[in-house]
């Protein structure tokens, strides 16, 4: 895999060793309830050498009510973004976050959505890296000054609202939802106002992607995993989506991971999804999980 989707505690010491300013580590630790939680979590603690970026502020768009709660965001703002924070076209973007690695998934996708190659999500996030003994730090790094990276050809690839529901019953379109199968049945929605899934879509825990240690499961396991899913889908055909966009980036790089890729990110996901006056809703069992 030319540009693999994960990089683990050695592989990293390894880049940092080599070239460091070729490295950016970004701490991507984000709370959906508590917005402000992963800044905190930051300022008491990250990663030498990295810098924070927050899920709303940076990986999203502006939210209007009929978007979804993490909207993505302007590509072209995105990659301005990214630039402004030190990144080159060969710079090595890390991203972490806390056990889970959901919020560090969504920058390994937005980051090759507006064509930036070279991004990776450390494995078993910062809990791999206090485990291996390593220190943390509460220094915040200089500044790095504007790096070249521009906006080009995307490496994902994305569907909207419209195209997800003309795609309701087609054979050739299968959507898997990241989201706790409990949110998926309707049976405990706190984040959004209405509880259900979308029509025909089947459930895939995000969480179901890692083992006890929280780290990727084996790329063989998770193609096993993801193939029983697929059934006569080939991974080209699939949509992921969660509740905002965010579990369904993890889906998409435990997919990458097991060499199936092609599925598209439905962004708005369900937060947008069920805020359409004309959007067709499911409640019960998931139709397939692992």
């Amino acid at each position: 895999m030319k540009n693999p989707p994960l990089i683990t505690v050695s592989e990293l010491q390894a880049r940092l060793t080599q070239n460091p300013a070729k490295v950016l580590i970004c701490d991507c630790r984000y709370d959906l309830v508590d917005s402000e939680l992963g800044l905190r979590a930051y300022e008491s603690g990250h990663i030498p050498g990295a810098i924070y970026l927050n899920l709303g502020e940076v990986l999203s768009g502006a939210p209007n009510g009929s978007n979804g709660r993490h909207p993505l965001p302007d590509p072209d703002r995105l990659a301005a973004d990214l630039a402004a924070l030190g990144v080159n076209t060969d710079t090595l973007i890390v991203a972490y976050d806390s056990p889970g690695a959901s919020y560090a998934a969504r920058l390994w996708w937005c980051a090759r959505w507006v064509g930036h190659s070279h991004v990776a999500v450390l494995d078993g996030t910062i809990q791999a890296w206090t485990q291996a003994g390593l220190p943390l730090t509460t220094d915040k790094p200089v500044r790095r000054a504007v790096g070249n990276f521009k906006r080009t050809t995307s490496l994902t690839k994305t569907v909207n609202y419209a195209d997800v529901r003309s795609g309701l019953g087609r054979q050739d379109r299968l959507i898997i939802d990241g989201r706790p199968e409990d949110r998926f049945q309707g049976l405990n929605e706190t984040l959004d106002p209405k509880a259900g899934h979308i029509p025909g879509s089947l459930s895939r825990f995000s969480k179901n992607n890692l083992d006890e240690e929280s780290r990727f499961k084996s790329p063989e396991v998770l193609r096993s995993e993801f193939l029983r899913i697929l059934g006569r889908h080939s991974p080209d055909q699939v949509v992921a989506s969660c509740g905002s966009g965010v579990a369904a980036c993890h889906l998409l790089l435990a997919m990458e991971l097991a060499g199936l890729q092609g599925a598209a990110l439905y962004g708005g996901s369900w937060s947008e999804w069920c805020a359409q006056p004309d959007a067709l809703i499911e409640t019960g069992p998931a139709r397939a999980s692992n």
